[in-house]
């Protein structure tokens, strides 16, 4: 074998470092470059209060969007909690801090619209011509007022009824139908007790003020005085509306039976029911859609999924969705705040809402999503799964089941739920609502005579 000279080796050495250095200044200028692009993009900061699965899902989101255009850089922010981030989009406004586009939940939409610190996307549905109808319809509506979209539906849930299907087949009960009534659900929780000898619970509805929205919502019966706040600000409500308090007396009836179960309130509560009702010895809920994911995974039994209940003799009127929606702040640039839509319309796309619904459980709001093979392999798997969004898409948008356009839904939240909690221990129906209702109203009165409202 040849020996390779020192001139040789000199040589080789000599062509390795200029290669090394050629890779070297390439990484380096492209480097510079990537760097160059980041720095002339626009940052579009976005507040968020996305959790575990969801928040993970939602930063690879804005991920994919950044790595999809040039012109934008989306910073995502956690803010903690709704409450807490409502109060610091409030406090920022105006100043560097704020943010450009930020998610903020269903109830705060009149305490938003009212501070007068957003551009309504409508602008820009206007100017893009965006198919907003492609868009559902009661999404959009519970975060709209007189025809203008204030922000855009984003991680949206429905209220549903769960039970578990294997249990009733077992003690071989027929189920609930798709959209059950009162007399539905009590025959179901009935013969759950009595042909389980007692082992199994019938159903419990929480002590939640959301819910006891849904029942009035889905009765047709408003909340809120001037057409749930959606035709004028509130100057009343009406907690003790025929609908209102005949869910409470169905309620009431059936736990004294005692085909019903109280739970109680809160975060005990939710956690509480939904162990019993994933240790068979809890046979129905009521509860939001986003709840599915934590029902389904490592689940032995069949999930069942209903549409939200009704009273007997009518007709379901539709309920109200949860969840939060994406606003843009008008304190920013016009291109600030065309980046925010452009980020928004991102979100929205039928690929992108059908992973969110898969991954989440939040329900895909793009028309187009139910194409998508990624959310066709779940319906396949997972045929309940469906249900939620097929209630969405049933109900026809109208002002008793679009949401309650009012300030200060928290405080009436707090007041149903206390009246809810004496109900249920058996409390006249009528009287604890009447309670509740006067306690509102005045607070309603004094919130208006300081914000100078009619």
């Amino acid at each position: 074998m040849r020996r390779i000279r020192n001139w040789e080796r000199w040589g080789l050495a000599g062509l390795c470092l200029i290669i090394v250095a050629a890779i070297g200044l390439g990484w380096a200028t492209h480097q510079r470059a990537t760097t160059a692009q980041a720095n002339t993009r626009t940052k579009v900061v976005f507040w968020h209060e996305m959790t575990g699965p969801a928040q993970q899902e939602l930063l690879t989101l804005v991920k994919n969007f950044n790595h999809s255009q040039t012109k934008y850089e989306v910073v995502p922010e956690f803010e903690g909690n709704y409450n807490e981030a409502v109060q610091k989009i409030i406090d920022t406004h105006g100043t560097d801090a704020s943010p450009a586009v930020f998610q903020s939940m269903d109830i705060s939409t009149s305490q938003l619209h009212h501070t007068g610190y957003t551009t309504p996307v409508q602008k820009f549905i206007d100017e893009d011509h965006y198919p907003v109808q492609k868009i559902a319809s009661g999404a959009r509506a519970f975060y709209a007022n007189k025809g203008v979209q204030l922000s855009m539906p984003f991680n949206t849930s429905q209220p549903v009824l769960y039970y578990n299907a294997t249990l009733l087949k077992k003690y071989g009960i027929t189920p609930p139908p798709v959209n059950p009534s009162y007399q539905d659900i009590t025959r179901v929780a009935t013969q759950l007790m009595t042909r389980s000898h007692k082992k199994v619970q019938g159903i419990t509805v929480e002590i939640y003020g959301w819910l006891f929205e849904q029942f009035l919502a889905n009765s047709g019966e408003s909340l809120a005085n001037r057409e749930d706040g959606h035709a004028g600000t509130p100057t009343a409500v009406n907690f003790t509306g025929p609908a209102a308090v005949q869910t409470m007396q169905w309620i009431q009836t059936n736990l004294k039976r005692g085909s019903f179960v109280n739970y109680g309130a809160g975060a005990n509560a939710v956690n509480n029911e939904t162990a019993s009702f994933l240790s068979g010895r809890l046979g129905m809920f009521l509860q939001s859609s986003a709840t599915i994911g934590q029902l389904t995974k490592g689940n032995p039994d069949k999930l069942g999924i209903t549409y939200y209940p009704h009273p007997d003799g009518q007709k379901a009127n539709g309920v109200a969705i949860g969840g939060a929606s994406l606003w843009i702040s008008n304190d920013k640039t016009t291109h600030v705040q065309r980046g925010a839509w452009d980020f928004i319309k991102y979100l929205l796309t039928a690929k992108n809402q059908a992973a969110w619904q898969v991954a989440t459980g939040y329900l895909a709001l793009n028309k187009d999503s139910q194409k998508e093979p990624e959310l066709q392999a779940l319906y396949q798997k997972l045929p309940a799964t469906k249900v939620p969004g097929e209630q969405l898409r049933a109900a026809t948008p109208n002002n008793t089941n679009s949401g309650i356009f009012l300030q200060g839904l928290i405080q009436a939240r707090i007041l149903t739920q206390t009246a809810m909690e004496q109900i249920y221990q058996g409390s006249d129906p009528q009287k604890a609502l009447a309670t509740a209702q006067k306690s509102m109203n005045s607070y309603i009165s004094n919130n208006n005579r300081s914000n100078g409202y009619s």
